[in-house]
């Protein structure tokens, strides 16, 4: 699969077969995620792979909209580190487009994937920060739930001329 067929047809999975995802496949979505940019190329994203069931299931008793972790036969948490990048809005920059990279290298595996925000809700960061053991400085931004899709939502085409501004912003008069 190109890049653009892999753009154009990933879909959010939320149903996913009993099948389990081998650690190599887990393995390479996180190196592409790290082939991400990243500001100033500091690299600040940490990744923390979830196979246990218990610790699946136990995302879904502080995060509302996990329920899928149920089905998911893996988990990746993409956490940003402070201490390598100070300012928050770069590394949450940073680790979305970790994140991008590894929905569209599951997509491209054959795997189906949805990213569950965490970041900046400290209902879900605290919980998940405690429950991960993660240091201070190392903060979760969103969670990849895994799996071999048992559904197969079609394609959407989400292009809209009307969000294009050549050259400046240009109102509809």
């Amino acid at each position: 699969m190109d890049a653009l067929d892999a753009i154009f047809t990933r879909r959010s999975v939320r149903h996913f077969t009993l099948q389990q995802v081998p650690l190599e496949d887990l393995e390479a979505l996180v190196r592409a995620a790290m082939q991400a940019p990243s500001a100033r190329n500091r690299q600040p994203r940490h990744y923390v792979i979830l196979t246990e069931r218990a610790l699946l299931e136990e995302i879904t008793t502080f995060h509302a909209f996990s329920q899928m972790l149920h089905e998911a036969s893996a988990a990746i948490v993409i956490c940003g580190d402070e201490r390598i990048q100070p300012r928050a809005a770069y590394w949450v920059q940073d680790c979305s487009a970790a994140m991008q990279n590894l929905l569209l290298a599951a997509h491209a595996r054959g795997l189906g994937a949805v990213w569950l925000g965490v970041h900046p809700n400290p209902d879900r960061e605290d919980p998940l920060h405690h429950m991960l053991h993660l240091p201070p400085e190392v903060h979760p931004l969103g969670i990849a739930a895994i799996g071999y899709p048992a559904e197969t939502p079609p394609p959407a085409d989400r292009f809209d001329p009307a969000r294009i501004h050549w050259n400046g912003w240009q109102e509809d008069k």
